[in-house]
């Protein structure tokens, strides 16, 4: 069975200051999403599947699944704040989307074989691609058996702002404990700093340290792990006006009770993205350069 590839394309985009899931980066004016569904095909994902909101159907659907027709089976599924568990309500003044893993659950009814999770903003390059789908094609995978694709921070970073990234833990491969830190940036020294938020103190990272970048592996149990932790957030978190449910923070968790384990499969390739907008240009100079030397070619689709 093929593995199926999940798109979180419902970000707001405030930071970069508008849909930059829509933005043509690439020579022949190619979205990242396009070489991230370009590159899944080409190392065996059979199908992808696109969370999205509402309000940009139209221009997604004319803009980035028109090109797709032919190529891949594609499905859309949309993420909402109002898509909540029976008994639970948006409380006012609640703008901000639930978060990653509460994009994941909006697939729950669409996807029933082994999947990838990825940003839609993010380039992961091939080899990320083809790690995690020979990981997911295995014929004697179980429930609860995941991975994910670990990056080296200093291969994932920006000189333009701070980022957020979930920081691992390892032993014999697998990983014990992810932790998601925020405002992570270059200090003046060009040292890797982030702000502990249990204590306020500044902290470092090696640029060795492995993170991940939201590039996971999963199994259609998860959903309904998924479903148990997003009510236990919510009774904690419902009335936090920025509060978000996490990726990292359901998987810490379910690593923590012994409910799954997780392969991190290493890659020293280099992520990029347009998380500021003064990224962009780096992102279109990088991309030109990879079809130049022949990774991809004229036009992916």
């Amino acid at each position: 069975m093929k593995p199926t590839l999940l798109v979180l394309a419902a970000g707001m985009g405030s930071r970069y200051g508008g849909l930059k899931q829509l933005d043509g980066v690439g020579p022949s004016g190619e979205t990242i999403m396009d070489y991230s569904v370009y590159d899944a095909m080409r190392a065996g994902f059979g199908r992808v599947v696109f969370v999205i909101r509402h309000d940009f159907e139209d221009d997604f659907r004319k803009k980035v699944l028109s090109k797709y027709e032919n190529s891949i089976p594609v499905d859309v599924v949309f993420q909402s704040i109002d898509a909540l568990p029976e008994g639970y309500t948006v409380p006012e003044g609640r703008e901000k989307p639930w978060g990653t893993n509460h994009a994941i659950m909006m697939s729950s009814d669409t996807i029933r074989e082994p999947f990838a999770v990825i940003n839609a903003d993010d380039f992961y390059s091939r080899h990320a691609f083809e790690v995690i789908a020979e990981e997911l094609s295995r014929e004697d995978r179980k429930p609860g058996e995941y991975c994910m694709v670990g990056f080296r921070v200093g291969n994932t970073m920006t000189e333009n702002g701070s980022v957020s990234r979930g920081v691992c833990t390892t032993e014999n491969g697998k990983l014990t404990k992810v932790v998601e830190r925020r405002a992570i940036s270059f200090d003046p020294e060009h040292k890797i700093s982030f702000v502990d938020e249990s204590d306020g103190s500044t902290k470092y990272l090696e640029p060795d340290t492995l993170v991940s970048m939201n590039f996971w592996g999963l199994t259609p149990d998860y959903f309904d792990y998924s479903k148990r932790e997003f009510r236990r957030f919510l009774d904690k978190y419902i009335e936090t006006p920025k509060s978000e449910f996490f990726i990292p923070s359901v998987v810490d968790k379910l690593i923590r009770n012994g409910e799954a384990t997780v392969s991190v499969l290493d890659t020293h390739a280099r992520w990029f993205g347009v998380t500021y907008p003064e990224d962009r240009q780096m992102v279109v100079e990088k991309l030109a350069e990879l079809h130049a030397d022949g990774t991809y070619p004229a036009r992916l689709f």
